[in-house]
């Protein structure tokens, strides 16, 4: 028997999901998302209050004035995670994060993990905000699986069930990567090299950091971008858009103020560099820094987040790059500070991806290659120009990502990534795999069982072990192999046949 969308909403959606230990309700579907089924329709509403055990617990009571069908029958997507636990800590608000997805629990690689979430995450443990995310010199290596799921959280989210899931890099894992998490329930929340913000702003302000158990501003004097790259990546907060020295305007730190800070740029956070020296603050050259999120660069018109026409957000509003002296080197920088890999070359086709419109932000952008974040690139400054939108620069880097079939709706299977197109893997792919792909194609709803078939021999193959599981949304976030890692051969490439198109 099916139940009718119009009787059935999130708090049933939570029983249910735990009544089959499948986590928390990741979405809704009516108007028969997967499909219809020809059995009797519920006619009564399940009123759940969303915290009891068993769908049977919940009351029942008469629908009215619905008309359900089997246009209406509801469908549920749960997460699958189904537990969540900082451990190896001095205290249950400290420590390596791990998750139960089903019944396994594992680890968290850190590239799939930031402030944001973590605060989350300590919100969900009753243990108040997150005030560092570390990497596994903290709280040691785990063993057994290691999610790469990465959870889009805005921060203000009560449990990680509510953030959305988007796409896994396919990163090399191992365990030295392991995150952890320190929250401010922790004995540990006060420990050197924490730093805060004096400012409302989260990515802007004042900086202080706690050395030998104080709060200590910090003099501008052998301060550098170095330094400046550690404090927005330890907060969160991306890449440097500028520091700068200010007065202080916290009075009760006029006399603990530090400096020397020697940092590599790779660390986690402060706490990994060089020990600085704490003085009285005779300067009044105090640090501030602006630190920019990747919200602050997007790249349209691919489908995807890692190629298309830069645009940059200035003045409250998005506009875009001319391409006057833009080169290879300022497409690297892009591809950095968006965390999409390198750039390649067809980047410098002037508006590959179409003119843009509003503003042109920037001009004759020169970049040394280097740099975290197009801030630090060298321009004549915001709105100088002489060009037009058909000059819009277009970036493709690296982690670009693409799919297709050899013959529009069937065929074999290949994935575009890192500049070339490649073979898809017949191991372990199932229907609901292939079902996915087609869906991603618009191509239907679901698929032949895959085929094995012979691909193309001088292209590499990308993927292998892509199987699919059932909250999985796009085919990114399923699990696979790493890239280029398979046990494939030229007579092992998935091959599907996509139906009900309409």
């Amino acid at each position: 028997m099916s139940v009718c969308d119009a009787a059935f909403d999130q708090q049933d959606a939570e029983v249910v999901c735990r009544e089959l230990d499948c986590g928390a309700p990741v979405q809704v579907l009516g108007a028969a998302a997967f499909g219809k089924v020809d059995t009797l329709i519920w006619t009564r509403e399940i009123q759940c209050r969303g915290d009891e055990s068993f769908i049977s617990f919940c009351s029942i009571s008469p629908l009215h004035n619905q008309s359900c069908t089997s246009d209406n029958n509801v469908g549920l997507i749960c997460s699958g995670y189904t537990g969540l636990k900082l451990v190896n800590g001095s205290d249950s608000c400290s420590g390596r994060v791990e998750v139960q997805f089903l019944n396994e629990w594992g680890t968290v690689c850190d590239a799939c993990w930031d402030m944001r979430v973590a605060s989350v995450l300590c919100r969900q443990l009753n243990c108040g905000i997150a005030v560092s995310v570390v990497g596994s010199d903290w709280f040691g290596e785990g063993s057994g699986q290691i999610w790469a799921d990465v959870f889009d959280c805005d921060g203000n989210e009560t449990k990680l069930s509510e953030c959305s899931i988007s796409s896994w890099s396919r990163a090399e894992n191992s365990h030295g990567r392991d995150v952890g998490v320190i929250c401010s329930g922790s004995s540990l929340a006060l420990h050197d090299g924490l730093v805060r913000l004096s400012r409302e702003r989260r990515c802007e302000g004042e900086v202080e950091v706690f050395i030998h158990q104080v709060w200590r501003r910090v003099l501008l004097d052998s301060w550098s971008l170095t330094e400046s790259s550690v404090v927005c990546r330890q907060l969160g907060c991306g890449s440097v858009l500028n520091f700068y020295g200010s007065s202080s305007s916290s009075p009760e730190h006029s006399h603990e103020c530090v400096t020397g800070f020697q940092c590599s740029g790779s660390e986690a956070h402060l706490g990994n560099c060089s020990s600085p020296q704490t003085l009285n603050c005779s300067s009044t050259q105090q640090l501030s820094i602006i630190c920019s999120d990747r919200g602050s660069i997007r790249l349209v018109g691919s489908g995807g987040d890692c190629a298309g026409r830069l645009e940059v957000f200035h003045s409250g509003s998005w506009g875009t790059v001319c391409d006057d002296s833009w080169d290879i080197k300022d497409a690297h920088v892009v591809c950095r500070q968006l965390q999409c890999g390198v750039a390649l070359s067809i980047q410098q086709v002037p508006a590959w991806f179409g003119p843009g419109s509003g503003p042109i932000w920037l001009d004759e952008v020169e970049c040394e290659g280097n740099e975290t974040s197009l801030w630090s690139c060298s321009s004549p400054g915001w709105g100088k120009h002489d060009c037009n939108h058909k000059e819009d620069v277009g970036v493709v880097c690296s982690e670009f990502k693409e799919i297709r079939l050899t013959e529009g709706c069937e065929g074999n299977v290949e994935v575009f990534y890192n500049g070339s197109w490649g073979n898809v893997c017949w191991n372990q792919m199932d229907r609901d795999t292939a079902s996915l792909i087609c869906q991603e194609l618009n191509c239907g709803r679901s698929s032949s069982e895959p085929r094995y078939s012979v691909g193309l021999r001088s292209a590499p193959n990308w993927l292998d072990r892509l199987k699919c599981r059932k909250h999985d949304k796009t085919l990114w976030q399923c699990p696979s192999l790493p890239w280029s890692q398979n046990n494939c051969y030229g007579n092992e490439v998935a091959n599907i046949t996509c139906f009900g198109k309409t």
